[in-house]
């Protein structure tokens, strides 16, 4: 059985993967990693979450814990998360990373990181933004040059980053493929979205509009615990949500 630990544990994703990983006969929660400050350190995870007694109680020292994990699943915030790295690349942990708003220096780190240890990164674990990804690549790649391109996305109003790494992500895959500057994004942050992002190719006489919205967060949830499986036993590299779902092989990008 794969023994997984949540970084973020009690935070928004941290609960539903909790959950997504609670149901799933394969995996098992075996350690819940919070802030020094979150009031729910010392307590039960499963008694946080509503899930009944799980027996894992949450801490904030990985140090006292990476024994008993086969994966770290990490949403929190880019201190945390580098930090945590570095334990993990000293134990040869794998890692699967959903934290967004990294600069470059610490997406630096977890490229050379992944040279040690296998790691998942990626903004979005949804399987419909990844394949959203290659159809955004195929479109950039035959109108890129001949269209005007923009990018929007919307997410709740307590998103700390903007814009969204997704959406720069977005913006990576049609300059590449367009060879083009990466495209204007407008970020917007209303209520409780949990995120719409869309890519619209304006051209002098069509327009091409495609978009994903999430209707819950378990979809992100779902992704993080698949790719924890997909991790585990694979060789040092760095892979991506793509490389998960089968869409492409190409570890160590």
């Amino acid at each position: 059985m794969l023994r997984i630990g949540i970084s973020g544990a009690c935070g928004k994703m941290g609960r539903r993967i909790a959950e997504i990983a609670g149901k799933d006969p394969d995996v098992n929660i075996s350690a819940a990693l919070e802030r020094n400050e979150a009031s729910e350190r010392g307590q039960d995870l499963g008694l946080v979450t509503g899930a009944g007694e799980l027996g894992v109680t949450v801490v904030s020292d990985l140090e006292g814990v990476h024994k008993d994990i086969d994966c770290l699943i990490e949403f929190t915030l880019p201190a945390p998360t580098l930090e945590h790295l570095e334990i993990c690349r000293r134990e040869g942990i794998p890692m699967v990373i959903g934290t967004t708003g990294l600069d470059p220096e610490g997406e630096e780190r977890i490229r050379k990181a992944a040279d040690t240890i296998p790691v998942v990164f990626s903004p979005n674990m949804a399987v419909g933004v990844n394949l959203l990804f290659n159809i955004v690549r195929e479109a950039a790649r035959i109108l890129g040059r001949s269209f005007s391109i923009r990018i929007d996305e919307t997410h709740h109003v307590h998103k700390k980053d903007s814009p969204s790494g997704t959406a720069k992500m977005i913006a990576r895959v049609v300059a590449e493929a367009a060879g083009v500057d990466p495209p204007p994004i407008e970020a917007f942050r209303e209520g409780e979205v949990i995120g719409d992002h869309g890519i619209v190719f304006d051209g002098e006489y069509e327009k091409l509009e495609i978009r994903h919205s999430a209707k819950s967060r378990d979809v992100f949830a779902a992704g993080a615990v698949e790719a924890a499986k997909f991790v585990v036993g694979k060789p040092a590299g760095l892979y991506g949500m793509a490389d998960v779902l089968g869409l492409e092989r190409k570890g160590n990008t």
